[in-house]
């Protein structure tokens, strides 16, 4: 019997036989193969580590040179916004919409019709007021034709007193002669008298001449003053032809300058009232910036520095502005409702001031910053420090 230790069996293929527990040369190698395969997944895992620590180090690297050179010297917020002087249009006369040749968000030129109200009641104003312009300047021509006539009268009535003491002159001399040749006896006392009738009558005609100069001058007196007072009702109907030309005028209503019509609120046959809100002309070639930054951050800002401006509606669109001013105040000053802070607690809050930055005009003429649009402003305080400007 063969030893316990050495168990023989024999293959059913006939081939020799192996003592138990041991396997052919190839499977042995197999597995060598296999035990070094599995040495190898440390020394791998090894070098990823490693890769990965040194793309960590040099992204912390990256990160804080950056910062060291670029980084510490920017302000930034996200507190911004799109913004432009946009006009809000109103009428200024009452009546029924006519027409609206434009629509939302349609653009337009200055002075472009935009709302028409129907304006032929105006017209017929403006008709009434020029038939009483004319009429009222009739009244002046024909004024002014009376004190010609009344200037006239008083020349007339100087030349009739100049005649009348001409004559009265000549029938005093006649009366005195008459007189001394009546001493004499050689002028009858009939000839004395007519003398004296004559110089009489010489002497009333002087003061009717007179009192009709009085009355010529009563008479251009009175038609200086009806003039003036023609005059003055004639301005009063030019004014209120004026006014009826400016309500006709009014009765369209037109683009104030070059944007695009928004909110439009009415339709034809709406009737509106002098004040109401009809629709919103925005010009969006004249857009602007307006960022708050904290009063912390405003140190070194200065008009004319540079900023970035980043629109989150575009993000891989950004432009470079300039600080064009500073608001007066921090925005809470303009609050409805501003902080009173002189109660028994008090938490002080970092405030915010407004400031307006210029958007390039080529930027803007392409239309596609829009007021409203949230923005990230960045500005380098080294830029800033540069400009030199006052705020």
């Amino acid at each position: 019997m063969a030893p316990k230790d050495l168990e023989i069996r024999e293959d059913r293929s006939g081939d020799d036989v192996l003592p138990l527990g041991e396997a052919p040369f190839e499977n042995r190698a197999s597995a060598r193969g296999s035990d070094a395969a599995k040495a190898r997944p440390p020394r791998r895992k090894r070098v990823a580590l490693l890769l990965v620590a040194l793309g960590v180090i040099g992204g912390i690297g990256w990160f804080g040179w950056d910062w060291w050179t670029v980084g510490r010297f920017e302000v930034s917020t996200d507190d911004a916004y799109v913004g432009a002087d946009f006009a809000i249009l109103a009428p200024k006369v009452a009546g029924y919409i006519a027409e609206t040749p434009v629509a939302d968000n349609e653009a337009v030129k200055k002075d472009a019709p935009l709302v028409l109200i129907d304006d032929g009641d105006y017209r017929v104003r403006l008709k009434i007021a020029e038939a009483a312009v004319a009429a009222k300047r009739a009244a002046v021509d024909r004024l002014s034709s009376q004190i010609g006539q009344a200037r006239a009268a008083i020349g007339g009535a100087e030349a009739n007193i100049a005649s009348a003491n001409a004559s009265l002159t000549q029938a005093d001399a006649d009366l005195a002669r008459y007189e001394d040749l009546a001493k004499s006896d050689f002028a009858s006392r009939q000839r004395l008298e007519a003398a004296r009738a004559a110089q009489a009558t010489a002497r009333a005609a002087v003061a009717a001449a007179e009192a009709g100069r009085e009355e010529a001058e009563a008479a251009l007196e009175v038609a200086i003053a009806s003039a003036a007072e023609a005059e003055a009702a004639l301005k009063g109907a030019e004014a209120e032809r004026e006014q009826a030309a400016r309500d006709l005028e009014a009765a369209t209503i037109r683009a104030p300058f070059d944007g695009v019509v928004g909110n439009l609120a009415v339709a034809p046959g709406d009737y509106v009232q002098p004040g109401a809100r009809l629709l919103a002309v925005i010009p969006l070639s004249e857009v602007y910036i307006d960022a708050n930054f904290k009063e912390t951050q405003i140190t070194d800002l200065r008009i004319g520095a540079p900023v970035e401006v980043h629109v989150d509606a575009y993000p891989a669109r950004g432009f470079t502005g300039h600080i064009r001013s500073f608001a007066p105040a921090t925005g809470s000053i303009f609050s409805l409702l501003p902080p009173e802070n002189a109660t028994g607690n008090f938490t002080k809050v970092v405030q915010r001031l407004p400031i307006r930055i210029s958007v390039p005009e080529e930027i803007a003429a392409e239309g596609w910053l829009r007021p409203g649009l949230s923005v990230v402003v960045t500005a380098d305080r080294r830029g800033a420090e540069s400009a030199g400007a006052d705020r």
